[in-house]
């Protein structure tokens, strides 16, 4: 959270998703600091909580007193021996957790993981790779897939298990976090969408509100710049940021 990474009123925020242990997920492209953003709220988890971390290879170093981590292995050269994610995350449960983090979702594991934060582990993390939030449904569904979970499954698992998403993105004064966003469903088929709850340059957005309803859910104090957002049907801005953003503008009462 250093440099402007993260702008000052902002921070409160993210240590308020780690504190009512909502599920999230750091997005962004490559290099754009998502291990880092996510080393740094992994810090912030109460040092009596054990931490678990199921990666490829051992990129998180979070400063925390209780981590513990697992690492995938790659077949021999008979073929055999290997370890992979998927298998982590099961074993991972076995450790009794406080938190569940898989470094990097990029395939059938993801259907692990939200199994396992669908059944009581709250808090859970990990990072994507998604260049934009509006991208993070379709990428879920493609990993989904993967696992051999069906789309409307899969959209379920989702609302269930992820709250917030954290997009961070690599740009000419380096890296910064460019938007916090709920993960919403929405319509007859219950499709999740992604609703801004602060972006870059524009501010609260139409879902800064249910986010506070939610830390207060959880008994978490309220950050005051969640006490605002866009008005109902407003588009901010001439660049059209709701629909950037994958959020309809009916969302804007969303509480």
């Amino acid at each position: 959270m250093r440099q402007g990474t993260v702008p000052r009123p902002i921070a409160p925020v993210l240590a308020a998703v780690v504190a009512a242990r909502l599920a999230y997920l750091v997005v962004g492209g490559t290099g754009s600091g998502k291990t880092t953003l996510l080393n740094t709220l992994l810090g912030l988890v109460p040092a009596t909580e054990r931490i678990v971390l199921v990666e490829d290879a051992a990129e998180l170093r979070p400063v925390h007193p209780h981590v513990v981590g697992l690492q995938a292995r790659t077949s021999n050269v008979e073929g055999s021996g290997a370890v992979g994610l998927n298998d982590l995350v099961r074993q991972a449960l076995r450790m009794r957790p406080d938190r569940l983090v898989v470094g990097e979702c990029r395939g059938g594991e993801v259907v692990d993981l939200l199994a396992a934060l669908n059944t009581g582990h709250d808090g859970g993390a990990g990072t994507l790779h998604a260049n934009a939030p509006s991208d993070v449904p379709a990428r879920l569904e493609a990993l989904g897939m993967l696992g051999g979970l069906p789309r409307a499954a899969l959209h379920a698992q989702v609302a269930a298990a992820l709250q917030v998403l954290l997009q961070v993105r690599r740009g000419a004064r380096g890296r910064v976090l460019e938007s916090v966003c709920l993960l919403l469903p929405d319509g007859p088929d219950r499709l999740v969408t992604v609703v801004p709850v602060w972006v870059r340059g524009h501010g609260p957005g139409p879902a800064a509100r249910a986010l506070g309803a939610l830390l207060r859910e959880r008994d978490v104090p309220v950050p005051p710049v969640l006490c605002a957002g866009w008005p109902d049907r407003e588009r901010r801005g001439s660049d059209g940021a709701t629909e950037a953003y994958g959020a309809a503008p009916r969302h804007g009462d969303a509480e």
